[in-house]
């Protein structure tokens, strides 16, 4: 049943809504009635055994008019309301989700194979809701309240959360959570879905493994981090890597990893250690790359010194919507360190630190692809000079919506395949020569 609510969109189903609320009541009760001194003495295993009782026993007194599956629907949210994170615990189950957006306690958004849809979740009210979004925080020992309406950390799993409270959330408190798969990516996968071809994935491993230090630009979900996560693989095992994260959410695929997440300042003010302390720092943990999850500020300085002073093959990521609005980009942020250099001289520190710029987008219809792999191959008075190696050019939209187009192969030669040669890494003389791919196959003409 559909009903028009006050304050509510008009397609809400008010039956799952009473549900909802049926459910809090008797959580309520199912909390004030639990023995707290007694389940402390209970096994882990026998926890859940006991609570499942007590709410079976709830339900028959408070919900006599439940029965059958509807019963054992509110037995199991129950359950999931006291142990895990209340109606959106089968979401947080299911492996084909990789972002919860909860914008309200009636509204609850997620995507799917690149695609936003909206959940048939939804609370009982803001309060339920808090009091879910309180549970996520505090299993990363933060708090959410009205002086700290505002936390963004990471889970157990590794998935990142960020949630708004009023006064800060006009519309209700607010919840997203980006999931990550319990088996990390490779370049494999990403062959077969299409997000980059064949050649680019085989210069890219050679790219890694030669110790050349690679910028990987593009928007929001483009697949930033998933591209650093899978060419991690790809160096050699003898090397140390330090990994530097505002908040942690790398997976990488190696085997000497130390890993470091820089931390927000307490409600007093003071605590804080951020990213660019955590990079200089870096420098006395002997590393032999550095991996910035993502370079934001003025840490970008210090992250250019270590890749010109011995740290090659280093690696980072940042937003932008370009190769060219990557640099652009990474100048302000070198500008923010504090320091007065000269235009030209923080081009020459970029262009000497990073030899590759690597951009990534989101198309329509959730598709992702590599869009364009780049050299830096000088600096003039008027920029940065960039030589495109590889490249995808989108064609249509399908009838499902989606993105459609090839990749290609410019027939710029590399400068840096002379470096990679001393380093041992060879390519095909083939791969460079101009030509066009469909799906990742290399040598497919249009």
């Amino acid at each position: 049943m559909l009903v028009e609510t006050r304050g509510r969109d008009s397609s809400i189903d008010e039956t799952e809504l009473q549900f909802q609320k049926l459910k809090v009541r008797i959580h309520e009760k199912l909390v004030d009635s639990l023995d707290l001194s007694m389940l402390a003495q209970v096994s882990q295993d026998n926890l859940e055994v006991e609570v499942r009782v007590v709410a079976g026993e709830l339900c028959s007194e408070m919900a006599p008019h439940v029965s059958g599956r509807e019963r054992e629907r509110l037995e199991r949210e129950l359950i999931d309301e006291v142990f895990g994170l209340g109606p959106l615990e089968p979401l947080m189950l299911d492996p084909q989700i990789s972002d919860i957006l909860v914008n309200n306690p009636y509204e609850v958004y997620v995507e799917r194979s690149g695609r936003l849809e909206r959940s048939e979740v939804i609370f009982a009210d803001s309060d339920h809701l808090i009091r879910i979004i309180q549970r996520v925080v505090s299993r990363i020992g933060r708090r959410i309240d009205e002086s700290s309406p505002m936390v963004d950390a990471r889970l157990e799993d590794g998935s990142r959360v960020n949630a708004v409270i009023p006064p800060l959330a006009l519309n209700g408190p607010s919840l997203s959570i980006r999931m990550f798969g319990a088996e990390p990516l490779t370049l494999d996968d990403l062959i077969a879905s299409n997000s980059l071809s064949a050649d680019m994935a085989e210069f890219l491993i050679g790219a890694t493994a030669g110790r050349m230090s690679l910028l990987i630009s593009g928007g929001t979900g483009a697949g930033k981090t998933t591209l650093l996560n899978c060419m991690t693989s790809y160096i050699p095992d003898d090397e140390r890597l330090i990994t530097i994260e505002d908040v942690a959410e790398l997976q990488l695929q190696h085997k000497h990893v130390v890993r470091m997440e820089a931390r927000a300042a307490n409600s007093e003010g003071t605590g804080e250690v951020t990213q660019r302390s955590l990079v200089r720092n870096s420098l006395r943990m002997r590393p032999d790359r550095i991996v910035v999850g993502e370079v934001r500020g003025a840490e970008a300085l210090d992250m250019l010194q270590s890749m010109n002073t011995g740290h090659e093959g280093s690696m980072t990521t940042i937003h932008a919507n370009d190769t060219r609005d990557a640099l652009a980009r990474l100048e302000l942020m070198v500008a923010m360190a504090g320091f007065e250099l000269p235009v030209s001289v923080v081009r020459q520190y970029i262009a000497a630190g990073i030899a590759l710029v690597i951009h990534v987008a989101r198309l329509k219809g959730g598709i992702r692809r590599v869009m364009r792999i780049s050299e830096i191959t000088g600096v003039t008075e008027s920029g940065f000079t960039l030589e495109d190696i590889f490249g995808f050019e989108q064609t249509t939209v399908n009838d499902r919506g989606e993105a459609e187009g090839d990749f290609y192969v410019t027939g710029y030669r590399p400068k840096c395949l002379g470096r990679l040669r001393a380093n041992g890494i060879r390519y095909h003389d083939e791969m460079f020569d101009r030509h066009w791919s469909r799906r990742g196959t290399p040598g497919d003409s249009v």
